[in-house]
């Protein structure tokens, strides 16, 4: 029952906060501040507990009852390695948003934290679901709390910023639920069983091309959340819009809701069509880093700047899922976490400076580092960490992507490694604008507060432990990812040393033997 009590504390907790604001409004932040320490406490237990992780099959917790049986719709959960890491992220990012928002938000303060958990519960149903239908109605459950938290709570163009995401989520989620009702009645047609588990729906034996377009159902939704160019346009408008809270659990979060599914749907799903999508994947990952990092580069106002970095990083993404191998995999999930932290702590970083000058135009900012020193500083290391900077948590993601893509498609990969360069350019600017130059205003601001460091030290911890000691998020995941390779059933030629990596079947056995084929020489590595 762990993991229905974690959904549960979350809904929970978001409706005892929004009630308890008719007390006092200090009441909802205590409770929604204890709801995710409490999680996140149970995640750090769980990855002590199980250091190694769990894949597919050998869950370290799950959870499975009837819910709908006359449908085949059963309420399960499961937790493996990649699942706790996500949660881990949930809990930590989640906590970090109240904090961050704890005097920000004035109005309406209860049904604020309601929504914050809302989400939250929403996000962590997705990590957890094994049965189709339930990951889709997590999916929408994210949806609704973050139209009201852009909508109420955003700036001056919130309700346009709320409509657009709304319309471009929801409509991408109902063409991913067409698809799973496709693989629902495939199967049953096959063997009688009308099923939404997971697994079950995992050895379907589909038609190519109706294969093909039930991975693109899939696909919308998952590229539209990532956000992929050209499914990108609703982002910019959402972060700029969104407050502090909203920005951080947006970009820290749902767009890893995108990634997660690429990874635990789409490749074990559709295996054969993903190889025959992955030049169409890559060619829309080099297209999102460099087209992200230009419309970066042309900004002024610094939020939207810092959104249009998440359209570029998370081309990188693109560029891992489809490279089907274990280093750019890994690479993957430590992009996920690592982004999440470093650009989260730069919209917390944005809404402190915003707090303070009230306006977000880099034109009117110039020379702050001499009165906010410590806010400088904490925002350099974010900013080299978006660039990829050796020592953090961006750097080792983005090697292992380029090393692992680099195996299967080189020349992509060449063009990618490229857009390092352009993040350095917008990135550099930014701190040049903000903290450099002439004063462009004579600001009298203060430097950050107890509270705002009590914030924004643990993710300075966080993405530099990541670039030091990467190898725990390694070990927990290995078991998942080596598990989606081998869904995969990839073929790699490296033309450039004569090498062939693949699998043998012996005549009339049903299981498969890596093959590492070198020369004339074959030798098995399991």
């Amino acid at each position: 029952m762990i993991l229905v009590s974690l959904i549960l504390l979350l809904i929970g907790s978001g409706l005892l906060a929004w009630w308890s604001a008719k007390i006092n409004n200090w009441w909802p932040r205590v409770i929604s501040l204890a709801a995710t320490t409490i999680m996140l406490s149970v995640m750090m237990v769980l990855w002590y507990q199980f250091p190694e992780g769990k894949g597919v099959n050998q869950w370290i917790v799950s959870y499975d009852r009837a819910w709908i049986p006359n449908f085949g719709i059963s309420f399960s959960l499961a937790l493996d390695g990649l699942s706790l890491i996500m949660l881990l992220l949930t809990a930590f990012l989640g906590m970090i948003s109240i904090l961050a928002s704890w005097t920000g938000v004035t109005k309406k303060v209860g049904f604020f934290h309601f929504n914050i958990m809302f989400i939250l519960a929403g996000i962590t149903g997705v990590f957890l679901a094994m049965d189709m239908f339930l990951f889709y109605f997590f999916w929408e459950v994210m949806l609704i709390p973050m139209y009201f938290l852009i909508a109420i709570w955003g700036h001056e163009k919130r309700i346009f910023a709320a409509y657009k995401f709304f319309i471009f989520t929801q409509a991408s989620g109902l063409l991913m639920f067409l698809s799973i009702l496709g693989l629902y009645f495939v199967h049953g047609d096959q063997t009688g069983i009308y099923t939404f588990n997971y697994q079950e729906l995992l050895g379907t034996t589909i038609d190519p091309t109706l294969a093909f377009w039930l991975m693109m159902g899939f696909l919308a939704a998952f590229l539209v959340k990532l956000p992929a160019v050209p499914f990108h346009n609703w982002l910019p408008d959402a972060h700029t819009q969104a407050p502090t809270a909203g920005s951080v659990i947006l970009a820290g979060l749902l767009l890893k809701t995108g990634a997660y599914g690429l990874i635990r749907f789409v490749l074990p799903l559709f295996p054969e069509q993903s190889v025959a999508f992955a030049p169409v994947a890559m060619t829309l990952g080099v297209i999102s880093i460099f087209y992200g990092a230009k419309l970066a580069f042309s900004q002024t106002d610094i939020k939207r700047l810092v959104a249009y970095t998440s359209v570029s990083h998370m081309g990188f993404i693109l560029l891992g899922v489809y490279a089907f191998n274990e280093l750019a995999l890994q690479g993957v999930i430590i992009q996920m976490v690592a982004h999440g932290i470093s650009t989260g702590a730069l919209f917390i970083m944005v809404g402190t400076l915003y707090e303070r000058i009230h306006t977000r135009d880099m034109q009117e900012m110039g020379g702050l580092w001499q009165q906010i020193p410590r806010m400088g500083a904490i925002s350099l290391v974010f900013v080299m960490a978006s660039l990829g900077l050796p020592g953090l948590g961006n750097f080792i993601a983005e090697i292992l992507i380029l090393t692992g893509s680099f195996v299967a498609f080189p020349v992509y990969t060449i063009i990618a490694a490229l857009g390092l360069v352009a993040a350095t350019i917008y990135a550099l600017r930014m701190m040049q604008k903000v903290f450099y130059g002439k004063e462009q205003k004579m600001w009298k601001i203060s430097d950050l507060e107890v509270r705002e460091l009590v914030v924004l030290l643990p993710l300075v911890a966080v993405i530099v432990w990541l670039g030091l000691f990467p190898q725990p998020v390694f070990n927990a995941t290995k078991a998942t990812v080596d598990y989606v390779i081998g869904q995969s059933q990839i073929e790699i030629e490296m033309e450039e040393v004569g090498l062939l990596q693949g699998k043998y079947k012996a005549p009339g056995e049903q299981s498969e033997i890596p093959l590492l084929i070198l020369g004339d020489q074959k030798s098995i590595l399991d």
